[in-house]
């Protein structure tokens, strides 16, 4: 594969721009944005191009909206691995329950062509997942043994939240059926049947149990846990993301969910 900065120059050289056109267009985007930072010099341009110097991410820019690419293609080409962000964001701490939102950027035709390829994206885990990553299909397949639904969305149980413990400890991944939002009343034996929904609030999100009751949404957290029911107006102050459909979740000993009470 060749370097990005031979991919870049095929690129310049396909736009049949001269190192001065692009430095002309540089000093025109610097003047734009008010900073020097965005110029690419003569000398800049071509280090860049055959000595594999890295260019800064103004630079980055100026070269991309010159050459009409998009930047991640082009950092991807560098060698950062976009790819993994969300499955690297899993290995920081996440005290708070939320959903999971890394949404790959699409890819023209032109930079398909000139920047190569790129590698069909993993199976993907982290925040509010989008329906066309690929994480949802995964883990319903990987846990439900299903075709990947466009209804599936992906949440963490953050690690600081052990109301539903331990139904769904701390660093839980679940999947969210969000076209299953109404609240049923009835229709469980227990209390592992009972509907599980992740919900939305504005102090942020959470997984509980809930029931309608005159206007409002009570959430009810699991008996062992100290947390107390709550309600709220619905739906002024929360929405219903959607049910739990199924749950990974790791495997910590029962001390460990105690220390965090």
């Amino acid at each position: 594969m060749e370097s990005p900065g031979i991919s870049l120059k095929r690129v310049r050289e396909k736009l049949n721009l001269r190192y001065r056109d692009v430095e002309a267009a540089s000093h025109e985007i610097a003047r734009r944005r008010g900073s020097d930072d965005y110029v690419i010099a003569l000398s800049r341009l071509a280090d860049i191009e055959n000595k594999g110097t890295l260019p800064t991410i103004y630079r980055l820019y100026s070269l991309c909206a010159i050459y009409r690419l998009n930047p991640l293609d082009v950092l991807r080409r560098y060698g950062l691995p976009l790819d993994h962000l969300d499955e690297d964001s899993l290995l920081s701490p996440s005290p708070s329950t939320n959903l999971l939102s890394f949404e790959p950027a699409p890819t023209s035709a032109m930079e398909a062509e000139t920047l190569g390829e790129q590698e069909e994206l993993d199976a993907r885990v982290t925040r509010v997942l989008p329906r066309e990553s690929g994480a949802d299909g995964w883990l319903a397949h990987v846990l439900l043994g299903l075709p990947k639904p466009r209804s599936i969305r992906v949440g963490v149980i953050g690690e600081r939240d052990d109301a539903m413990s331990p139904l769904l400890p701390p660093r839980s991944l679940v999947l969210i059926d969000d076209s299953r939002k109404k609240v049923v009343r009835s229709g469980w034996r227990n209390e592992t049947e009972r509907p599980i929904y992740f919900l939305e609030t504005r102090a942020g999100f959470m997984c509980r149990w809930c029931s309608l009751e005159d206007g409002e949404l009570v959430v009810f957290p699991h008996p062992s846990s100290t947390v107390a029911p709550q309600c709220y107006s619905n739906p002024a102050e929360i929405d219903v993301v959607g049910e739990v459909a199924a749950v990974a979740m790791p495997r910590l000993q029962a001390h460990q969910f105690r220390a965090r009470s």
